[in-house]
């Protein structure tokens, strides 16, 4: 089980970054036209910076939902390997049974 804390501060992250997302978007963009100059390039580059570093989505962590594991995590059920395991095993994930032959 992960530190609540943990969990608090990768759930801020997300926040930050659907906060920033248009803003970061617009940045980008600027940076890599090739109409901008390169003046407006560092511009946006220094204003890219500027922003907070939570706010990028690569700091954003996969977490298991109800466990909150970071590893062995399923991004196809938002979960750890082993929290899908016991579902699957008692039922409780519709379209999900255990395999046998």
């Amino acid at each position: 089980m992960a530190k609540i804390s943990s969990r608090l501060r990768n759930e801020k992250r997300k926040q930050l970054v659907a906060q920033y997302a248009d803003q970061r978007a617009a940045l980008k963009a600027v940076i890599k036209s090739k109409a901008s100059s390169d003046q407006d390039k560092q511009k946006a580059q220094s204003a890219l910076n500027e922003l907070p570093k939570n706010s990028s989505p690569v700091r954003v962590r996969n977490r298991c939902e109800i466990s909150g594991r970071v590893r062995g995590y399923l991004r196809r059920f938002a979960m750890s390997r082993i929290d899908f395991r016991l579902l699957a095993l008692k039922g409780d994930i519709p379209g999900v049974r255990k395999s046998s032959w």
